[in-house]
């Protein structure tokens, strides 16, 4: 069972806090609690029960053994969601976004495949082949697509789900993904229009304390679906021999 999401938690870790009152979408009117001194206070019965309907959608996910993309390239939250997306086994763009990550992914998959290439070269013997400027160059691309592009080395196809932190600062990420109707899960602040989401977590998007709280649980339950899957793939081969042990008993019998 996923972990149940404690308010007095989101309250400590300070999800609650919104943008001034004056930089509100009022699309969020439905997820603000009310405002304090200027700035508009977020609802966290909401915001726990939004955590635990996108955590059940995102467990399925992972125990179907698809990837989910998270994407956050802000400062506060780079670092955050590349370590718990690492530890869910998931793939994540923390530099800037590749336009046409999604709807050319073709070409970014060559790109990916570069880097694979480069590093086939240098176990061959190949690379020590080429001049000196030339063995620069190839380091410097590698360096290159690996600080870019190396957290999604693994991501063969398209996501089946994208995980955003700050829709307003991944605006295209978000808008590649609706091109393609790839279900959009993200922490949406007040200055924020939630309906360009399919999954709402009303939440401050700006602090690390809220980003991390937010990002624990939700990789939690990504893990969940993957130690599920696990567990299934164990159980259907014993299933599988049991199987045939009874039958070939009935033929016996027969």
């Amino acid at each position: 069972m996923a972990n149940k999401v404690e308010v007095k938690e989101l309250l400590e870790a300070g999800v609650h806090f919104g943008h001034m009152t004056r930089k509100w979408d009022p699309n969020m009117a439905p997820y603000i609690y009310m405002e304090r001194n200027g700035i508009h206070i977020i609802n966290l019965y909401k915001t726990a029960a939004k955590i635990e309907e996108a955590n059940e959608a995102l467990k399925k996910i992972a125990a179907s053994g698809r990837k989910v993309l998270f994407v956050a390239t802000k400062k506060q939250a780079k670092d955050i969601v590349a370590e718990k997306a690492a530890a869910a086994n998931m793939p994540y763009i923390t530099e800037r976004w590749p336009g046409g990550m999604l709807t050319n992914f073709v070409t970014i998959r060559k790109a990916v495949k570069k880097m694979a290439s480069i590093d086939k070269m240098k176990k061959d013997g190949t690379f020590m082949t080429l001049s000196k400027k030339e063995r620069l160059q190839v380091d410097r691309l590698r360096a290159k697509l690996e600080k870019n592009l190396g957290s999604i080395a693994d991501m063969t196809r398209l996501p089946a789900a994208l995980f955003v932190v700050d829709i307003k600062a991944e605006h295209i990420a978000v808008k590649e993904a609706q091109k393609l109707n790839i279900p959009v899960f993200a922490m949406v602040d007040t200055n924020s229009d939630p309906r360009q989401v399919d999954f709402v977590i009303p939440a401050n998007d700006d602090a690390s304390k809220s980003i991390d709280k937010i990002l624990s649980l939700v990789s939690g339950a990504i893990i969940e679906g993957l130690s599920d899957r696990k567990s299934d793939k164990e159980e259907q081969p014993a299933g599988e021999v049991a199987a045939a042990q009874t039958e070939a008993t009935t033929s016996t019998e027969e």
